[in-house]
């Protein structure tokens, strides 16, 4: 009789004690990612590394948000990493994140590049530059965004699509600077100055520039050490030269990368020690090094190839305020019949 007690408590502690290390094995954080894997892989390795949080990501160029929407409170993921602000704007507008409130967030992302809800943070920054030829601009020949739109570019710049999110929030900035109005004469004049009907992406307004097409182009910073990383588009890249526009003013449009908790999320403790982890050190630094971003945390230097490119002055706005402008900057780029 002892015997079978004692064998009857014995497989009772067993048994709470597998249920304790299920639960333990269980920690994870699930993922809807923008973001291309061979970034992500490196952060998420030293982040279970650290932590013992299995991360499992759910990677796609596009669809993700409309995946959430469909599967409402059904959904998987506890966290959205996205390419852009806009898309963790078009998310919280429907209704398909929730706020947190993280001190270490707070700490490490300034308070113009995270949602004044809390609803998403800014992981890294790129700069809206213009690249411009080596041969055939003069070095402080453009020195701001408001000078695209002049006479003496009349046939010259090259540009992917008004309607494409990086152009969107560069415009929308504009609205929130200076104007509807004014930001349409803006770009109605860029428009006049255009090369080509807008097309492609932003490496192949630099190959356009490359090929003579064009002189100037609008892309982000990052592309510039993407092409230089790579055989075939080196060349391009070492045709121009890259400008941070409005130094001398207001400074340079920034647009991000991101990320938001899910309202459906079920691993919130777990999602938010990933979202913290990515916002530090070790992340921030992995993201510079991979992308040739910039890290948003103060503190943490550029890759040493985008440090040669120089400092630069960033535009203050409120990312915030640029996403709620979107829509205007949308009607606006239609207004002019731009891709037109």
């Amino acid at each position: 009789m002892p015997n079978r007690f004692v064998s009857a408590a014995f497989l009772g502690s067993l048994c709470v004690f597998i249920s304790l290390l299920a639960t333990a094995q269980a920690k994870e954080v699930n993922v809807y990612s923008f973001r291309q894997e061979f970034l992500v892989a490196p952060i998420v390795e030293a982040f279970t590394a650290e932590t013992g949080i299995e991360v499992n990501i759910v990677f796609a160029k596009k669809g993700l948000i409309n995946r959430l929407e469909a599967e409402g409170d059904n959904s998987p993921a506890d966290l959205l990493l996205t390419s852009d602000f806009s898309k963790l704007q078009q998310a919280k507008n429907k209704g398909l994140t929730q706020p947190v409130s993280s001190d270490v967030l707070n700490a490490n992302i300034p308070s113009n590049l995270r949602d004044e809800d809390g609803h998403w943070y800014a992981l890294t920054k790129r700069v809206r530059a213009i690249y411009a030829s080596k041969d055939r601009v003069k070095e402080g020949e453009i020195t701001s965004y408001e000078e695209l739109a002049y006479e003496a570019w009349y046939g010259r710049i090259c540009t992917r699509s008004g309607k494409h999110p990086y152009n969107l929030a560069l415009v929308a900035s504009m609205i929130a600077h200076y104007g509807a109005a004014d930001a349409e004469a803006w770009m109605a004049g860029i428009k006049t100055n255009l090369a080509r009907k807008p097309a492609g992406n932003d490496r192949a307004q630099v190959k356009g520039i490359f090929s003579g097409e064009c002189d100037l182009s609008l892309g982000n910073s990052y592309y510039l050490g993407k092409m230089l990383a790579k055989e075939d588009q080196k060349a391009w890249a070492d045709s121009v030269r890259i400008i941070f526009p409005n130094q001398e003013d207001r400074g340079a449009h920034v647009n991000i990368s991101g990320v938001t908790m899910t309202a459906a999320a079920k691993n919130k403790a777990e999602a938010l020690a990933f979202m913290e982890f990515l916002s530090g050190d070790v992340a921030q630094k992995i993201y510079a090094e991979v992308n040739y971003e910039y890290p948003v945390k103060v503190g943490v230097a550029p890759s040493e190839l985008v440090a040669s490119w120089g400092e630069f002055k960033s535009d203050a706005l409120n990312l915030s305020e640029i996403a709620d402008l979107i829509p205007a900057a949308s009607d606006l780029v239609d207004r002019v019949a731009y891709d037109f």
